[in-house]
Formats: structure tokens, sequence, C-alpha cells
């Protein structure tokens, strides 16, 4: 009798916990999302550290090695509208959970590539597993919190595990790669996205927009191909090809071809895949701005900063990345207090705030020199991350909110897509901002050989190895020079950034108040 009455207990709570509307089980869907966010932020940046190991493994070519690690974000930042617009005709949580299968899939075929070929394709299918699901997750947030308070507090946790994501990635792949081989830096997501799968299934409410028409197979071909040609001609310039090569403006050509012939394109249907009347509202265009400065300054200056801590200082990579932690510590913080700073300030004041704070931080950080500084590090990197997930949290709470609920998944990619690009510019821009600080200083080293100048001015690595193969005098002349330049070149790039950081403080003004 007991045992029949367990039985029909469990029945019904697994009855009523089936039955219940996505809104009663929001926390568990954040959960769930959170989760495959986590990863898929994951593997953006956790193959850095692995770059030695695959080369030592699979010896591809000086080229190869370049797609190995570009493919990844290219392909994901081309895809995002394509995915993101299908999940709003086809059904948001179907598009999430064929993501899932992908990049698992993807990710044991990367962890036992055998060769650079199949490593690439593999790092592709990633990145079009990533665009799958990045979009996907956050109109399918935007539809289970409907009101505005639970949302932002759920966007700032999304948003912070954003965060936690990128940053941990180099730390992920340091610890697996000193126990393992550098394939379990893919492995591990495996058994992660197997969990992701029945677990959306069950959880993940279906969802969305309009359907009437056909979906604009065409308009989403000439949006992938005209992003993927212009990400190219950003990473291009980010690797420090010539502004002026055809390896630039072949890309960038193209690239501005093919998104004008899709804006064309649209305009002139009446169901057209983006709706490109959103940009016009300042709400919705203003926070895209906000989110492309932001990734342009925060990017940029980790990049920077991790040459900074290794070359001058000396660090190793294990002590950058726990130096850079307390940057996502901050940013984490910035994400769970978002809600309380968004209903007290207003979208307006809490994105301009954040990029105060950023500004002041990196203009402070401009008294970084030769030698260890760990408090004003610790508190550069503090308000840092602080300002800069202020800032993001509020462009996206506001961009999410401005979109029809029909296009949330367009919109969320379009929010995507332009992080992504901000990205790429930060290390295009401001990459190209130090080197040209950099390099008349090591040109100006005394006693050192016109072709060793000319060498060590392409970056301080190159100047370090230079030096060593000199003598003495030279030797320490070239590295006295080379570690000032760079020095010097670090912080003419922070007042480059904090001018840019200014001026998204005054593209927020153009937020709503409240």
């Amino acid at each position: 009798m007991s045992g029949t009455m367990t039985a029909a207990t469990r029945a019904a709570t697994a009855h009523g916990s089936r039955g219940r509307r996505p809104e009663e089980r929001r926390w568990l869907v954040l959960l769930v999302l959170c989760s495959s966010l986590l990863l898929v932020a994951l593997d953006a940046t956790v193959l850095h550290v692995a770059v030695p190991a695959v080369t030592r493994d699979l010896r591809p070519s000086g080229t190869q090695l370049l797609w190995i690690v570009d493919v990844y974000p290219l392909v994901c930042a081309s895809l995002l509208i394509l995915f993101g617009t299908l999940g709003d005709r086809v059904g948001r949580r179907r598009v999430l959970l064929l993501g899932y299968a992908l990049f698992g899939a993807a990710s044991a075929v990367a962890a036992f590539a055998d060769g650079p070929a199949l490593l690439i394709g593999a790092r592709a299918l990633l990145g079009a597993g990533g665009a799958m699901i990045m979009p996907a997750t956050l109109s399918i947030l935007r539809q289970v919190f409907p009101d505005r308070r639970e949302r932002a507090v759920a966007i700032g946790v999304w948003s912070a595990v954003a965060a936690v994501g990128a940053a941990v990635g180099p730390l992920l792949g340091g610890f697996l790669l000193e126990h393992f081989w550098w394939g379990s830096v893919f492995l591990v997501n495996v058994p992660l996205m197997l969990l992701s799968i029945p677990a959306g299934r069950r959880l993940l409410p279906e969802s969305r927009g309009g359907t009437e028409g056909a979906w604009d197979v065409l308009g989403a071909l000439l949006a992938a191909g005209g992003l993927f040609c212009l990400v190219l001609c950003v990473q291009r310039l980010g690797g420090r090809a010539a502004p002026l090569g055809p390896s630039v403006l072949l890309p960038l050509l193209c690239g501005a071809a093919l998104l004008t012939a899709f804006v064309r394109r649209q305009r002139g249907r009446a169901r057209p895949l983006v709706d490109l009347a959103l940009f016009a509202r300042p709400a919705f265009g203003a926070s895209v701005g906000c989110i492309v400065v932001a990734m342009l300054a925060l990017v940029g200056l980790e990049l920077v900063a991790a040459q900074y801590l290794q070359l001058v200082l000396g660090l190793s990579p294990l002590d950058t990345g726990l130096r850079l932690l307390p940057l996502t510590v901050a940013a984490m913080a910035a994400g769970l207090v978002g809600a309380v700073l968004l209903r007290g300030l207003g979208p307006r004041a809490m994105v301009a705030l954040g990029f105060f704070l950023t500004a002041s931080a990196v203009a402070g950080l401009t008294a970084m020199g030769d030698h260890d500084n760990p408090p004003l590090l610790l508190g550069g990197f503090v308000v840092l991350g602080f300002g800069l997930e202020t800032t993001l949290f509020g462009a996206y709470e506001s961009m999410l909110n401005e979109a029809p609920p029909e296009t949330s998944c367009a919109a969320a990619a379009i929010g995507e897509t332009s992080y992504q690009l901000g990205a790429g510019l930060g290390i295009a821009l401001l990459g190209s901002v130090m080197n040209a600080a950099y390099a008349p200083g090591v040109g100006a080293a005394p006693g050192v050989p016109e072709a060793a100048r000319s060498g060590a001015a392409r970056s301080l690595g190159e100047a370090y190895e230079i030096a060593g193969r000199l003598g003495p005098g030279p030797g320490a002349a070239l590295r006295a020079a080379a570690r000032a330049s760079f020095v010097h070149g670090l912080h003419v790039t922070l007042l480059v950034s904090a001018a840019l950081l200014l001026v998204g403080a005054l593209v927020a003004l153009r937020l709503p108040r409240r």
C-alpha cells in the first residue's frame, strides 16, 4: 500500500514538474543556459595555452596554426545572425539543442585530431555550434523571465558567467596540460554537453517568432558571408598585416559588398530577417555601440596586460592568469549586483558610470613601470573589471528590452556579433597603437646592429631572443631599450583606450534614463 502510494506520489510529482510553466522553473532554466554558455566562453580562450603542445604534436605550418586559433571566433561571429534568425523561425530550443549536439561532437573530433586540417575543421564546427548556442540562451532567458526586474538579475548572472568563462579558459587549459595531453582541453566539453541535451529537452521551453512567409535563405547567407569577410579583415589587421595590402583590402571590400547587398535586400522585404528599424531606436543602437566599445577596450587591454606581466615583469603564464583573476572576480560581482544598480541608476547612468570607472582605472594603470607594483595592479584590475561588466550588463539589458519578443533571438545575435567584432577590433586597433609607439624606441638602441634593431622592433619577445644572441654589451642595451619602449607603448595604449571609453560614455547618453 505504502509502495503504491509512494509510486503514485512520485508520478504525480514528475508530472507536475513536466507540467509546470517555464516561468515556474526559470532558475533551473537559467542554470542549464549558463552551463552551456560557460563552455562556449571557455572554448574561445582555452586553446591559447595549448598552442605550443599542439605545435609539437601536429607540426602545423604557420598559416595552419593561425587558422587553428582564429577559425573558432571567425566562424562563430559570422554565423550568429544566421542561426539567431533561424531560431526565431523554427524554434529557439530546437536550434539550441542542435548547437549542444554539434558542439559536443566537434569537441570529440578536435580532441583526437591527428592532423592540422582535421583540427581546423573541428574548430570551425565548434564555432558553428557556439553560434547556435549563444543567441538562443539570451533569447530563452528573456522568455522565461517576463518580469524585467527578475530578468535583470538573470542577465547579470548570464553576463558574469560569460566573463568567468573567457578569463578562466587559460587557467583551465594550463591545469589540464599539466596532467593530460592537449586534446583534454576539448574533451572536457563532451560529458557536459551530453548532460545538457537531456536537461535542455526537459526544462527549456520552445518558442519562436513570426512564421509568416519563407525564411530568407539568401539574406542569411549574405549576412554570414559579409560578416565572415569583415571579421577576417579585422583579424588580419590584428595580425599586423599591411592595412592597404590585398590580404586586408580584399576581405574588406568583399564584406562591405555582401553586407550592403544584405541591407538592401532586408529593406525591400515585408518580413526581413533583421528589422533594420531597430537601429533607429536610440536605446538599441546605443546599446550595440556600447558593447562594441567596451569589448574593444577589454580584449585589447587584456592582450597588452598579459604581455606586460610575462615579458616585462617576468611572471609565468599561470602567475599571469592569477594576476588577472581579480578582474574576473570584480566582473562577476558587477554582474550579480547589476540588477540593483539598474533599478537605482537607470540604464543611462549605469552604463555611463561603468565607462567612467573603466576609463579611470585605465588611466591609473599608466603608473605601471619596469618594476612590479601589486597594489596598483590589483586596484586597477578590480575597478576595470567592475566598470566593464557594469557597462556590458546595462547595454545588454537595454538592447534585449528594446527588441520585440518575436525577434529576440535575432536581437541577441546582433548583440553577440557586436561583442565579437569589438573584441577583434580591440586587438587590431590597440595592437597597432602599441606597435607604433614601441618600434621607434627600439630602433634607437645604442651599439646594436641595424638588422638586429629592425627585428627587435617587431615585438618585445623577438627583441629578447635577438638580445640573447648578441654580446653582453649590445644585448643588454637592446634588452633595456626594448623594455623601456614597451612600457612607453603600454602607456600610450592605455591613454588611447581611456579616450575610447570616454567616447563610449557619450554614446551611453542616448540610453533611456529609467
